[in-house]
């Protein structure tokens, strides 16, 4: 996978995705929290909201990318998610993680050049939304 250096605006993306699911937290209603900064430098942040049946559960990339694009903003450079652990778990460290399948099609539906922040093996690290999502299906193919 090819990767790019972090730079200082990649760090304060995840402490925003830190800080909004860190103020928003609430037990099996929100855990994770994403923020988006769009190719002009403005930063969008959101939480996901979980429902009791899984599969209308909102993921935080896909919240961010909609208020983004509801405030009219539509270039998207690079977007970040940020876990937090239950109240129940040990570990009380917040940690990046990888966009789920459908959150990956929606930024490179959206954004096919977007960079996304992840981590791989303890490291940070920054690649391109089509690195994760290799041979997308698209209308051209």
């Amino acid at each position: 996978m090819k990767t790019y250096s972090m730079t200082p605006e990649d760090h304060e993306l995840v402490t925003e995705a830190k800080k909004i699911i860190v103020a928003r937290y609430e037990d099996d209603k929100h855990h994770v929290g994403a923020a988006l900064r769009t190719a002009s430098g403005e930063i969008v942040s959101a939480v996901h909201i979980e429902a009791y049946v899984g599969r209308i559960t909102v993921c935080a990339e896909a919240i961010a990318i909609g208020s983004a694009i509801s405030s009219g903003k539509k270039d998207f450079h690079t977007i970040v998610a940020v876990r937090h652990p239950y109240s129940d778990e040990v570990n009380r460290e917040l940690s990046v993680v990888s966009p789920c399948g459908m959150c990956r099609e929606l930024i490179a539906d959206y954004a096919p050049e977007c960079y996304v922040i992840v981590e791989q093996d303890g490291e940070i690290i920054k690649t391109q939304i089509g690195e994760l999502i290799p041979l997308k299906y698209t209308r051209t193919n």
